[in-house]
């Protein structure tokens, strides 16, 4: 999957799933923007790691949930770059609490930041990518978004959005050859699920066909093969990467 000469655009691109996203859009060629809110040296690591490999990076801090923070990112990798052909809208946050529990706050945190967010992204950048010749959105949705769970009606909300909004936004791209995808990850081996016990990780396990979690790179490799020409007729779609989990 050849993306050189390609610009991509990876939020919450310095960590977890978003930090293997970001490393293998480079090694298929494509100049990478890794944008951040809080992980600054994480993000600084990953350009060296990948300016290491030869490829072009940088890393651009915004928060994504407001507005005109997403805005002004957009603008300045334009400014920079003059061009934006790939966008993954992968930050995101969790906040669980059952619903007699959760707060208002908690509510609108997640979704600001997991459905908000990719809606300011998407909002900023559809300009450019219908321009550019070559335009590819890629949001991060999750088995969540689809199955739902216990304890997350808030993240579970924005993620079930991320898929109608990727519908919506693939009928109304459609005309200038922009194709408009979602990837929603299962279980994946992540900092986050590392901390889990071994007794929960069995059980959730048990519940995939394939008996195991997968990992951060499969889900980078679905996002390279959508962000490439090979997808170029995939538009609407949500690829469950997820071991059978969602079937």
């Amino acid at each position: 999957m050849d993306l050189s000469n390609k610009i991509a655009l990876v939020t919450g691109g310095a960590s977890g799933i978003g930090r293997t996203i970001s490393l293998a859009l480079a090694k298929c060629g494509a100049t990478v923007i890794v944008n951040y809110n809080q992980s600054k040296e994480k993000a600084e690591s990953l350009i060296e790691e990948i300016n290491n490999l030869g490829q072009k990076a940088m890393a651009f801090q915004a928060n994504i949930a407001h507005y005109e923070e997403a805005k002004k990112l957009i603008d300045d990798i334009l400014n920079q770059f003059g061009q934006l052909n790939i966008v993954v809208n992968n930050a995101g946050i969790t906040d669980d609490a059952l619903i007699l529990r959760m707060t208002e706050e908690q509510f609108d945190r997640v979704i600001d930041t997991n459905l908000k967010g990719v809606w300011n992204i998407s909002k900023h950048s559809a300009k450019s990518l219908l321009k550019s010749g070559y335009g590819r959105l890629i949001n991060i949705s999750s088995v969540s978004g689809v199955l739902g769970n216990a304890g997350q009606s808030n993240y579970s909300s924005a993620k079930a959005g991320i898929i109608g909004m990727t519908k919506a936004l693939a009928r109304e791209f459609a005309g200038r050859n922009v194709t408009v995808n979602c990837v929603a990850p299962g279980f994946i081996e992540t900092d986050m699920t590392k901390k889990l016990s071994e007794d929960v990780i069995k059980a959730w396990a048990d519940q995939i066909p394939l008996k195991r979690f997968g990992k951060p790179q499969d889900v980078a490799h679905a996002v390279c093969f959508l962000a490439s020409e090979e997808a170029s007729y995939i538009t609407g779609h949500t690829l469950e990467v997820d071991g059978g989990l969602v079937m």
